[in-house]
């Protein structure tokens, strides 16, 4: 029977052991007193196992039994409990005097909140003053402990924990991205949690080991997708990600103050670089992590088939947006009607066009329907569109030159008629009930409306015609009976009786 050896500290010197780890040996043979070690029985591991080679459950167990044996030893010790004693009493000072040197920061750097560039940083020195007050106290702990001679090992991992915390959470208010707060809390922190207690490298390694074979390279070395490289690329690409982002915002808004380029050219640059950005990023990613990218051709089999099978519309949709506004048919701004729905472009997106209607309601339609069904843009080239406004008069009306010339004169008194190209009045038809006309007239701001300024003329020309005494008729209809249903009865019933 194998036996597992653990050496405590006080006995590293006299028995000339280096360092406190474990020994495999038989009792009868191991050189060490008995009465001086911790024995614990131990089975002999099979490494022919595939569990083994994926997982190391014996390195696993081991580690975690020198974790338990270091604790029993040194964790609990007078030393220690006066440093977590004097880490839990830094608290009281830290609640009391950060706000108040919060508050002073704050008075003495009132002046300058105005600046966005110091307003956001300076919000979030604000926010972490009280921890901040607690760092002060226990680096001067440390000293102290320092200057006393005292071992300061609690106080040193307590500091450097409350340092990355203190580093993320400073970070994540100064982005204040709810998404990258939870990112920071539950991967940066731990990561940091697991440095300062000196375990990160034996995590790495661990997940370096867990790891997918993608091939080979042209020189016949093989190449391997480890759990490692996976949150690394991860990572990076977030981090990437995020200052593409950063910066395609920034050139949005640098762009949108220029009255030199249209607004297709600003939304095809902005979207072009919603798109390349993030690519280049993630091969930003790739690269910084060692990946082999000519691995990636292994996967474009897969990639093209399910663009093939399930990625169509999205595909079709992606290259309609860039159509719309390399042809500059549609761009932002624009009054156009669409199956019958008369609205305003306010954004053009890479998958679909907004457009807000009248009421208030956002429809949200891709951009292949307006190149497969088609679209009428009323300010496409020349915002100056023309109306109709048709009505009628009776039948009565003598001088129908005298009704144009009235319609005419009342469109030209509503404010939105465009007073360089007159309206015109055309006699349409005969119509059952009247004599019919169209009343053609224009406007310079279609996307203010349509029904409006045509409900505008319409009262107009009602004022002007009634004016005129100038009737506007209804249907009307006249019935001729010939004959009453039973007359011949009622004939032969007279005669009967003057017989």
């Amino acid at each position: 029977m194998l036996y597992e050896f653990w050496v405590p500290d006080q006995v590293r010197d006299d028995e000339g052991v280096k360092g406190n780890h474990a020994f495999l040996g038989d009792t009868d043979t191991f050189p060490l007193p008995p009465n001086r070690l911790y024995l614990h029985p131990m089975t002999t591991p099979n490494p022919d196992t595939a569990l083994d080679d994926i997982v190391p459950v014996q390195d696993l167990a081991q580690r975690l039994q020198e974790v338990l044996t270091w604790i029993e030893t040194q964790f609990w010790s007078v030393d220690v409990a006066i440093q977590l004693g004097v880490i839990l009493a830094a608290f009281l000072p830290a609640i009391i005097f950060g706000p108040r040197i919060r508050d002073l920061v704050q008075a003495s750097t009132k002046q300058w909140m105005g600046n966005p560039w110091i307003r956001r940083p300076l919000s979030a020195l604000l926010i972490l003053m009280t921890p901040l007050a607690l760092y002060l106290v226990l680096t001067g702990a440390r000293v102290g402990f320092g200057a006393v001679d005292r071992p300061t090992a609690v106080l040193e991992a307590a500091l450097s924990l409350l340092t990355a915390w203190l580093v993320i959470r400073a970070v994540t208010l100064v982005i204040r991205s709810k998404f990258w707060s939870s990112v920071a809390f539950y991967i940066a922190w731990p990561v940091a949690a697991l440095d300062v207690f000196g375990l990160l490298d034996d995590v790495m390694v661990q997940l370096q080991m867990l790891a997918i074979p993608l091939g080979e390279t042209d020189d016949g070395e093989p190449v391997q997708l480890s759990l490692l490289d996976i949150i690394r690329t991860l990572i990076y690409f977030g981090a990437l990600f995020w200052a593409a982002s950063f910066a395609t915002k920034a050139i949005d808004k640098q762009l949108s103050k220029s009255d030199e380029l249209s607004p297709a050219f600003k939304a095809l640059i902005t979207k072009t670089l919603g798109i390349l950005l993030p690519v280049l990023a993630f091969v930003i990613a790739l690269q910084l992590t060692g990946f082999n990218l000519a691995t990636l051709a292994i996967f474009s089999g897969a990639v093209g088939i399910g663009i093939g099978l399930g990625l169509q519309q999205t595909v079709s949709n992606f290259a309609a947006g860039f159509t719309l506004l390399a042809d500059k048919s549609i761009k932002p701004g624009d009054a156009i009607s669409i199956d019958g729905t008369f609205g305003w472009v306010t954004g053009m997106q890479s998958r679909y066009v907004s457009i807000r209607t009248r009421d208030g309601t956002e429809l949200l339609i891709p951009n292949d329907h307006f190149i497969v069904n088609g679209v009428v843009n009323w300010s496409k080239s020349d915002k100056i569109v023309r109306l109709h406004a048709p009505f009628g008069v009776s039948y009565a009306t003598r001088d129908l030159k005298r009704v144009q010339e009235l319609a005419i004169e009342a469109a030209k008194t509503v404010d939105r008629v465009v007073p360089v190209k007159d309206p015109v009045c055309n006699v349409m038809e005969f119509g059952d009930n009247s004599v019919n006309f169209d009343l053609r007239f224009w406007i310079r701001d279609p996307e203010n409306g349509q029904a409006n300024v045509r409900s505008d003329v319409y009262l107009a020309v009602w004022e002007a015609l009634h004016d005129a005494d100038i009737e506007i008729p209804f249907p009307q209809r006249d019935i001729y009976i010939k004959e009453m249903p039973g007359r011949e009865a009622g004939k032969a019933a007279d005669a009967d009786k003057a017989e």
